[in-house]
């Protein structure tokens, strides 16, 4: 169950104690419950207006207490129910100024019941291709030039699942390097490969008849993606002889 950010959490107010954190710090302390969090992804809820760090003359984000709290409700609420960022927003902004509002649901209707979206496509965190370009800074061009490597798909209906943000701004960063998006297929490929892997091990559950053994599918799936993801960050990090904070 959600509960009641306390106030002052989505406006860089420092936490009582007066700490006040870097973004490797939140982002080290969030990674035990959300494995796939990454830099980018705080930026991105910040831009969206999810958080508002304080910012030190230098211009270095400090994070309060409470930011970190909120940061930990918004990536709950779209894991757990695929709710959009403005729905989020406006979630929480109402809690904290004291409103008793229900938690939003997205989904259809049938028989005057909410009927979740399944959960091979839900509908609430993707962008468009517009808020794409604004999160990740970057122009057309290089976004149709991302796309032809597969570094970027967009979904049927032209819109992005809303991870693709960070992976465009991942691109961005990497390319400030002088690592291009051509260089990035390989990692691309193993990405695929180690998503296939996965869906080979919980298939069986998603096609089972039991909904029970099919929604144990997705917690399954979610678990792996999270142990994937680490064990990839730690091969990399050996490979290169360093250690990430």
């Amino acid at each position: 169950m959600l509960q009641t950010p306390r106030g002052g959490a989505g406006h860089g107010t420092a936490a009582a104690d007066g700490g006040l954190m870097s973004i490797g710090t939140v982002l080290h302390a969030l990674r035990d419950e959300f494995p796939e969090v990454t830099i980018s992804k705080i930026r991105f809820l910040e831009a969206e207006g999810l958080i508002e760090p304080q910012r030190t003359p230098s211009g270095y984000r400090k994070f309060s207490a409470q930011d970190v709290e909120r940061l930990g409700h918004v990536l709950r609420m779209q894991r757990d129910h695929y709710l959009p960022l403005k729905v989020i927003r406006e979630y929480l902004d109402a809690m904290e100024r004291g409103e008793a509002v229900p938690l939003p649901s997205v989904g259809r209707q049938r028989d005057g019941e909410a009927v979740p979206e399944p959960a091979e496509g839900p509908t609430a965190a993707r962008i468009g291709r517009a808020e794409l370009l604004a999160a990740a800074g970057i122009d057309e061009s290089e976004l149709v030039e991302w796309e032809s490597y597969g570094l970027l798909v967009p979904l049927e209906n032209g819109v992005y699942d809303a991870e693709a943000a960070t992976v465009a701004s991942l691109v961005a960063e990497l390319g400030r390097f002088g690592i291009e998006p051509r260089h990035l297929r390989v990692m691309k490929a193993a990405a695929d490969r180690e998503a296939g892997l996965v869906d080979q091990v919980v298939a069986p559950l998603k096609r089972h008849r039991n909904p029970q053994t099919r929604a144990h599918a997705e917690a399954r799936t979610k678990e792996l993606a999270g142990l994937t993801v680490r064990l990839h960050a730690a091969l990399v990090q050996t490979a290169l002889g360093v250690r990430l904070p």
